[in-house]
């Protein structure tokens, strides 16, 4: 079975639905010369389990077809490597939000999509549009994950209000995380940073954070070539099959 290129935009309906157990063989990172490995396919649990296993993920624009990325170089942080400023550490003391795990998945992968965020994109189709990639079809697609227990997220709550949070795949020792989002100063960085603190704690090898962006190298980040992000994983990922 391969994977088409349709031009119809998101998921394709006609690709069979791949259950939490089943596997998809994504073409080898031998013949990787890009970050899109491949296009078309849908968002079924053992699509997008097969995808991460493989250092692979979707990121897509509205009105495109599913899109498989692998960036090089990647993005990760190591334990040992977190870095919490003076500012962040008072933050995350003094009870400035009240931080919870798996409390409310829909409510941040919605807080995900609906936040603007200028350039937003996936840098395939439109790298200045401002759209959310978060689309329905994604929403859903990671909350049954987050059903079947591989989809997990962090929250910051203040008030009462869910003030940001950010949300990824937990797989053998490695969370893989896709989006965070802030409704109010620092909420995200201290839902990421106590995520971060207890998975370490709980012996997770490293965060894989997709993208080098200057936020997430002031977190610790730290840029990677696909090459060796793709040996961790095999290292660390586990299998669940």
């Amino acid at each position: 079975m391969g994977i088409q290129s349709p031009y119809r935009p998101g998921p394709d309906p006609n690709f069979p639905y791949l259950r939490e157990n089943d596997y998809f063989p994504f073409p080898s990172s031998k013949k990787w010369d890009d970050n899109i490995i491949a296009v078309g396919g849908n968002l079924s649990p053992g699509m997008l389990l097969s995808a991460y296993e493989q250092g692979i993920f979707p990121w897509y624009n509205p009105g495109d077809p599913v899109i498989w990325q692998s960036p090089d170089p990647r993005c990760v942080i190591f334990p040992g490597k977190l870095h919490i400023s003076s500012s962040m550490q008072k933050i995350l003391n003094n009870g400035t939000f009240s931080l919870k795990f798996d409390n409310d998945f829909p409510g941040v992968i919605r807080g995900c999509a609906e936040v603007y965020r200028p350039g937003q994109g996936s840098g395939v189709s439109d790298p200045n549009t401002s759209l959310t990639w978060i689309s329905d079809d994604i929403i859903e697609a990671y909350t049954e994950l987050y059903r079947l227990g591989w989809a997990h997220c962090a929250e910051a709550w203040q008030d009462g209000v869910l003030a940001g949070g950010c949300y990824g795949i937990l797989m053998g020792r490695v969370f893989m995380g896709e989006s965070m989002f802030s409704k109010r100063s620092n909420a995200s960085k201290a839902a990421l940073l106590n995520l971060a603190e207890k998975l370490f704690k709980d012996g997770l090898a490293f965060i894989d954070c997709q993208v080098p962006t200057n936020h997430l190298l002031s977190l610790g980040g730290e840029s990677i070539s696909r090459k060796d992000f793709l040996k961790l994983l095999k290292m660390y990922c586990g299998s669940r099959l």
